[in-house]
């Protein structure tokens, strides 16, 4: 097996070499782009292993390219986001967008290539099952519509603003019913890659949904939290 590929994306000079120096020396092959024009010429021309990516870069936002990234589907990297933006705002945008860890500077080169190893470990690059025929699920007072990836509150015709990430955890669960599933097959299902002990990523998105669809979101109704063990989608909702 040949040595994994990490795309570097910083505009700053100092800490692009020094990256590209410190990770090439543990053995990874890398990919250096001072600014969004450059990695996306480099993306054209095959898919990196994983991407280190800075926030604010002189042409691009940082956002703007990991959108652009999921647009890919199965064929995206995962995202580790290196930058100074340190606030809980950020963060919280951050893992939105789907990213797959978020490092502040200034930051500890040994650490990071711990939380590189350990993003390359959890990842799963898998092409997910085809999906079950039935496009538009309908529970409660909402319509799912898979083929138009939107959702909608039926009685007054709402759209409800669902991030990518929100709307595939959402297709997976209302396609397994009372079925408990762990957040480990959630995140292989809805994102193609593995948890690890202290992943929280799905416990983020849970949060979200069920202040845009549950009646109170304190107490859900459709999605239920199964202690010790993951969630269940129940499609009555409150009982």
């Amino acid at each position: 097996m040949g040595a994994q590929t990490i795309a570097i994306v910083e505009d700053d000079s100092d800490l692009r070499g020094m990256l590209t120096e410190f990770l090439s020396g543990q053995g990874f092959t890398i990919l250096a782009a001072p600014d969004g024009a450059s990695f996306r010429a480099q993306v054209a021309a095959g898919t990196p292993d994983l991407v280190i990516l800075d926030i604010g870069l002189p042409d691009d936002h940082g956002y703007t390219i990991m959108q652009w990234l999921r647009e890919r589907g199965a064929d995206c990297p995962p995202i580790i986001i290196v930058t100074g933006a340190t606030s809980p705002r950020d963060r919280s945008a951050g893992l939105d967008l789907g990213a797959d860890d978020y490092v502040c500077k200034p930051f500890d080169l040994g650490e990071l290539l711990s939380r590189v190893k350990a993003v390359l470990r959890r990842t799963v690059r898998a092409v997910p099952p085809p999906p079950p025929s039935d496009l538009h699920i309908r529970f409660g007072p909402w319509l799912l519509k898979r083929d138009d990836r939107v959702l909608v509150h039926e009685p007054d015709g709402r759209v409800v603003d669902l991030t990518a990430m929100e709307f595939d955890l959402l297709s997976v669960m209302v396609q397994r019913p009372n079925q408990v599933l762990s957040r480990d097959e959630l995140l292989q299902l809805a994102h193609t890659r593995k948890a690890e002990p202290f992943d929280r990523a799905i416990d983020v998105r849970i949060t979200r949904l069920r202040k845009k669809i549950e009646v109170n979101p304190n107490h859900p109704g459709y999605i239920r939290t199964i202690r010790g063990t993951g969630y269940m989608f129940h499609p009555e909702g409150a009982v």
